[in-house]
């Protein structure tokens, strides 16, 4: 299994980071992809994939970060990500997207102006897109239909929209991540999306320390709790556990394009 979005850097890991993946590479993983949210995380993730393959990283703004950087040094920062990227050893752009409906310091225009350029990195190193999209659809639709995605593909984390605009992105060749509320008794919505989207376009997260699947939800989340995330996702398409599992770890593979070897038998 890989768990294609994890939060591993986050400062709820620094006290027990090493057991976290004990724990996680015994419950049946063998591929994490950490993705960046600002300057400040990019090198160290990138030494932490280049000290075990196992871990994968994405480079990206996460819109929530913007308030935090001068609206002035976007381009300076998008620079030094295209200077990463250029080097190797990313497998994704992202995490990115739009978080609204707005921010103080992020207002849509310039959270589009930033995605954009994020779309145009993607493009141009050939890799894959963490996308984010919080309560702004609409626009991130508008943003889809002018803007050529990458060839690479376009997953979209953690997805929480209905089946509409399922099908919208899935004629626009996105594939989808499915996190710890498919397990929550209360979800509705993305479950009814999760049944139609064909197997071949899904994956599986974590999100973690965010969003913790049942039995553990309120608790911190950790990679380890794949697997639940992944009965959760067979349950409610009605399919078996093992299918769900060979097969969004297959997809995984390929939206990053080989980066997590099979695990020798």
């Amino acid at each position: 299994m890989i768990d294609t979005h994890c939060h591993l850097d986050a400062t709820r890991f620094d006290l027990d980071r090493g057991a976290v993946l004990e724990r996680a590479w015994a419950a049946g993983l063998h591929g994490i992809v950490i993705p960046g949210v600002g300057p400040h995380d990019w090198e160290p993730l990138l030494e932490l994939s280049r000290n075990d393959a196992r871990l994968q990283v994405g480079l990206g703004i996460h819109p929530q970060l913007l308030p935090e950087m001068p609206p002035e040094e976007d381009e300076a920062v998008l620079e030094h990500l295209d200077a990463l990227l250029s080097k190797g050893g990313s497998a994704a752009v992202g995490e990115c997207g739009l978080d609204g409906p707005s921010l103080p310091g992020a207002p849509l225009e310039r959270q589009v102006h930033v995605l954009r350029r994020h779309l145009a990195l993607a493009r141009k190193h050939g890799l894959p897109v963490l996308m984010h999209c919080h309560r702004l659809h609409p626009a991130l639709i508008d943003l889809f239909k002018q803007e050529e995605l990458p060839e690479a593909g376009v997953l979209m984390h953690s997805y929480s929209g209905g089946v509409e605009l399922a099908r919208f992105y899935l004629q626009k060749g996105c594939h989808f991540s499915f996190a710890g509320p498919v397990t929550w008794a209360e979800a509705r919505k993305p479950l009814d999306a999760l049944r139609a989207i064909p197997l071949e376009r899904l994956m599986a997260e974590t999100d973690a320390p965010d969003q913790a699947p049942t039995p553990h939800r309120g608790e911190r989340s950790e990679p380890g709790y794949l697997p639940r995330i992944i009965e959760g996702m067979a349950r409610v398409r009605g399919e078996p556990v093992d299918v769900v599992a060979q097969q969004t770890t297959e997809n995984a593979r390929r939206l990053f394009r080989e980066a997590f070897p099979p695990p020798s038998r």
